[in-house]
């Protein structure tokens, strides 16, 4: 396989995406740059990125301003997956995509991600656990080695370090009651 074949096999949705002072679609059109308006919006309707652009005053043609400062934590990710999705590689990798939103972004996300993965296979790296649920297969890795790997249910029924750091995550995550 050529280094050529790799990248177009690979679309990536970084923890940090790279925003261009352009307009939103332009930003999405960066992930195939000979795209149609239509495989564009398509893009957005799978991100889940269709209501925001019509809420905007110049829709897709809206400014992102430098590095996306117009835009939220959420809708940058939704860009960036829109993006993805337009690429067409048969591989996606997430690579901590809701590693800093909100609880309520970040279900818009997990949203996202399982439409824009249909038909895809998906890599998700990621420490937020609630990411990761539904996967087929979640693998385990501990100082450079896989220590366990399954489902969800069963990573949890073996009581191992999954088990122990989704525990974790799920105290941290529910309200301090008084």
């Amino acid at each position: 396989m050529t280094q050529l074949a790799l990248r177009q096999a690979i679309a990536v949705v970084p923890q940090d995406t790279v925003l261009f002072n352009d307009s939103i679609y332009e930003n999405i059109r960066y992930g195939r740059p000979d795209a149609t308006e239509a495989e564009i919006k398509q893009a957005t309707e799978l991100a889940h990125l269709s209501d925001f652009i019509h809420s905007l005053p110049d829709k897709g043609n809206t400014k992102v301003g430098e590095r996306g400062l117009k835009l939220s934590g959420g809708e940058k990710q939704r860009v960036a997956i829109a993006r993805a999705v337009l690429k067409g590689a048969p591989i996606l990798v997430f690579d901590e995509a809701t590693s800093s939103l909100d609880s309520r972004s970040e279900q818009a996300i997990l949203s996202a991600l399982r439409d824009a993965a249909k038909g895809h296979t998906s890599l998700v790296v990621a420490h937020r656990l609630s990411t990761i649920i539904d996967a087929d297969q979640i693998v385990v890795l501990s100082k450079g080695s896989i220590v366990e790997h399954g489902t969800h249910s069963s990573l949890l029924y073996q009581q191992g370090l999954y088990a122990r750091l989704w525990h974790i995550q799920h105290e941290q995550s529910e309200p301090i009651s008084q």
